[in-house]
């Protein structure tokens, strides 16, 4: 098994996000929802699946609630169909992404760095750096993207 690349990133002013153009998928909606532990296990299950997301499998209903009450998720749909979501986790003048992610059948279609620019730009607003971590078991454009997007490498872990 080849070894795991993680990448933390960050961005700590909003005149350093470069937004993405506008997807080309037609009626897409992005909102923040209201906290629901049910909608976020829903994404975490579905966008994680191929990404060896397990750290959080065996909570209950009750811990996934409290997990959503912890922070902001906003939920992008295409033509009403559930397409990916963002986690924004504010705490001492900071923010990190905690979870982001689209679900496979809306990948390569600019979605991502459309989502990824609204999450930025409203974590800026919570905080004044925001952070992500990703690694090369997430998806294959994931670090082009937060790259991409202004977010600066700061640093890097290999796996034994």
């Amino acid at each position: 098994m080849s070894r795991v690349v993680t990448t933390w990133l960050e961005v700590t002013a909003a005149e350093q996000v470069r937004p993405a153009g506008p997807p080309r998928a037609g009626g897409v909606v992005i909102a923040r929802v209201a906290p629901d532990g049910a909608l976020n296990r829903w994404f975490y299950e579905q966008v994680g699946a191929d990404h060896r997301w397990t750290d959080l499998l065996g909570r209950d209903d009750a811990a996934w609630q409290r997990h959503a009450e912890r922070r902001e998720t906003w939920v992008a749909t295409v033509r009403g169909e559930r397409a990916g979501y963002a986690e924004l986790l504010a705490g001492d003048g900071e923010v990190e992404i905690a979870y982001f992610g689209l679900l496979p059948a809306f990948q390569g279609v600019g979605l991502g760095g459309h989502l990824l620019t609204l999450a930025l730009r409203r974590a800026l607003d919570l905080g004044s750096r925001v952070w992500v971590k990703t690694g090369t078991l997430d998806g294959p454009h994931a670090l082009a993207n937060y790259e991409a997007r202004g977010l600066r490498a700061y640093r890097r872990e290999q796996s034994p």
